[in-house]
């Protein structure tokens, strides 16, 4: 029997929107915390950061960062998380760290496409090109909204008067009262 290629459908090991909730901005970069990384590639943290740490070299600060403490207060203290029988639920740590014995690495989007190069596993190489999809998706979907953003501003200055009469129109079309305090009648009137 001749071997068949079948056509696969690429199918998301992760839904896109568990990815963007672990983007956080911080010190003006959009990063992605060691153990929510090592939750997505399906490791534990101190495995994650130890392979992290043997190849040191390949992570400069623009890469990746350990936050210090005043900023892993404010991002730890509260987390959010699912227990066994799959329902939401937050906790307050107790621990300022989660009950970790460190301060907690983050990675810019150029540390996580630097990962692929470290974590070599099917799993890790599927999650990487799914997060980095991700982060140019939110790329995009950024620019596409300061440019919208932009135009409307540039219209809005070009137009100011055009803009407050037809709002005055809006507000005439959605006023429901005559002068005389009764109801408008909706529809056609005959003549």
């Amino acid at each position: 029997m001749p071997n068949k290629k079948t056509k696969t459908t690429k199918v998301s090991i992760i839904p896109d929107e568990n990815i963007v909730g672990k983007i956080y901005f911080i010190r003006g970069e959009k990063v992605m915390f060691d153990k929510d990384l090592a939750e997505l590639y399906g490791v534990e943290t101190k495995a994650f950061n130890q392979a992290v740490k043997r190849n040191i070299k390949r992570f400069p600060e623009d890469f990746m960062f350990q936050l210090n403490k005043k900023e892993s207060d404010i991002f730890l203290r509260y987390q959010i998380g699912t227990s066994s029988d799959g329902n939401l639920r937050s906790q307050i740590v107790t621990s300022s760290y989660g009950g970790r014995r460190y301060l907690p690495y983050v990675f810019t989007e150029q540390g996580v496409a630097m990962l692929s190069s470290v974590l070599k596993s099917k799993r890790a190489i599927e999650v990487n090109i799914q997060i980095m999809r991700t982060f140019t998706k939110m790329r995009k979907l950024l620019a596409t909204h300061k440019e919208l953003s932009t135009k409307i501003e540039k219209m809005e200055k070009e137009n100011k008067e055009n803009f407050k009469i037809i709002f005055k129109v809006i507000a005439r079309l959605m006023a429901t009262d005559t002068e005389d305090g009764k109801k408008k009648k909706i529809g056609f009137v005959e003549k």
